[in-house]
């Protein structure tokens, strides 16, 4: 895959010139962002790239589970890759570029790094690199802390730069904003371990640029008086403003006083192709055991992603917050509806941040809460209890859920994953629905009582006839 390799210079030179020469035309809001992981630079060679993602023009994301070159990993070798990319023409014009890399290895291990990461964002207000971060750089054996625009000589042979960034934002008729990030660059100035001079090795860069009209001003308005017989004023009515309606969950109303804590700032989360991030915001681990035995419940309706106590729990995707509070089995737990009608649960909390409130609009990758192990959960390690209850599926009530797993790891992979549409009981998918879709559902006994494996046709007939109420109990949330 190829990718714009823009250098810093150049990138310099084209704020300049793009803040000094812009026109007297009226232009559109433009935006773009662009992120690789990491890319190996040859003079006359073709060298090599790995987690690339722009926008608009390419795919938004880029994801992978490792990268080597050459093939042995001599060169450079890295684990687990991502980069994500949105850009935006609306009044904001905004752009966003991430990118992550773990476990990076150069040179056989002679420069190590744990993390890159690499962040670049600008809208008409602001552009900043904030959230970059270089962790455990150990070159030689020797520790380097990580700060901006840091330079350190590898021998004779190379040098390597850290955190490089430009931010700028002009204002004349138009507001041009631009950042760029290269967390780390290997510059060779002589032959190394098989790489001739000129060589580079670039990780974690990511850059965006944003250009939006400056608002006109409002009009100024003259306001006239005349003198005339005093009269009565008439009070005018006040109409409120009518409450959204917010959905109610299929489980108890047991509603407690939230308790919130202040979210931590310039938290960052990639975005997958469509718009979801992973629920749990740094280290955690999961496994699948969707439909397992439950005392209550019968079943397991969700996953259980394990984090430390207090870790940031994400909002999965754009949308509204609602039945924020306490529930005796899932404890501190709130509920999220995204853009397309889905809905998301989050159990087990041990806090709010000031985002949970009922009603409250929020973007993904927002902080709504975090890690904990209150309701039934209090014997267990610390775990968020995360379940999908697609929109297809609502009809269903408590049971009209679907697997997470695979959407979970997805996110993870910052890439998204459907479903085919249920049948039976579930409506159709409906037209605007983009994600996630329906996936398989369990079945009552009851369901199917009626098929015959002698007839073929009696197991389909079964499958879309409708509930009776002797199928309908009362609905509890899983813990």
């Amino acid at each position: 895959m190829k990718h714009r390799l823009v250098a810093l210079f150049v990138l310099t030179i084209a704020f300049a010139v793009g803040g000094a020469g812009a026109g007297t035309t009226a232009q559109q809001p433009t935006s773009s962002a662009s992120a690789y992981a990491i890319s190996v630079v040859v003079p006359g060679q073709a060298g090599a790239s790995a987690g690339g993602a722009a926008a608009p023009g390419q795919s938004p994301t880029g994801f992978g589970d490792a990268f080597a070159y050459p093939a042995d990993g001599s060169i450079a070798r890295t684990g687990a890759l991502s980069s994500s990319a949105s850009a935006s023409t609306d009044a904001g014009a905004a752009s966003h570029a991430v990118t992550d890399v773990l476990g990076v290895s150069l040179f056989n291990g002679e420069i190590t790094i744990d993390s890159v990461a690499g962040r670049a964002t600008t809208s008409t207000s602001a552009a900043d690199t904030t959230g970059s971060a270089v962790a455990n750089l150990v070159v030689a054996g020797q520790a380097v802390g990580a700060a901006p625009n840091l330079r350190v000589a590898l021998g004779d042979w190379g040098t390597l730069v850290i955190l490089e960034q430009v931010v700028g934002r002009t204002t004349t008729s138009t507001i041009d904003a631009r950042a760029a990030m290269t967390a780390v660059r290997v510059t060779l100035h002589a032959d190394h371990a098989g790489l001739p001079a000129g060589s580079q090795i670039l990780i974690g860069h990511a850059e965006a640029a944003s250009s939006a009209p400056v608002p006109a001003a409002a009009p100024t308005t003259t306001t006239t008086t005349t003198t005339a017989e005093p009269t009565t004023p008439k009070p005018t009515p006040t109409r409120k403003k009518p409450k959204k309606r917010l959905p109610k969950p299929p489980e108890p109303g047991q509603d407690h006083i939230p308790k919130v804590r202040t979210a931590p700032p310039n938290i960052s989360a990639p975005l997958s192709p469509g718009g979801y991030v992973f629920p749990v915001y740094g280290f955690s681990s999961f496994t699948d055991t969707f439909g397992a035995a439950r005392a209550v419940v019968t079943w397991h309706h969700g996953e259980d992603i394990f984090a430390p106590l207090g870790a940031p729990i994400l909002a999965v995707a754009d949308g509204t917050v609602f039945s924020v509070g306490w529930n005796d089995l899932g404890g501190y737990r709130f509920w999220l509806r995204d853009r397309a009608g889905n809905q998301f649960y989050y159990a087990h909390l041990s806090a709010f941040s000031p985002l949970a409130v009922n009603g409250r609009e929020v973007r993904a990758g927002q902080v709504i809460g975090f890690m904990g192990n209150t309701g039934d959960a209090q014997s267990t390690p610390y775990h968020l209890h995360f379940e999908i209850h697609p929109v297809a599926l609502l009809p269903l009530g408590y049971d009209g859920v679907v697997n997470p797993f695979p959407y979970l790891s997805a996110w993870r992979r910052l890439e998204d994953v459907t479903f085919a549409a249920g049948r039976g009981w579930a409506p159709p998918v409906p037209a605007s629905a983009s994600a996630p879709r329906p996936g398989a559902f369990l079945l009552h006994s009851s369901d199917i009582s009626s098929a015959s494996g002698l007839d073929p046709g009696s197991l389909e007939r079964a499958l879309v006839a409708p509930v009776t109420a002797e199928n309908d109990g009362a609905l509890v949330r899983s813990g």
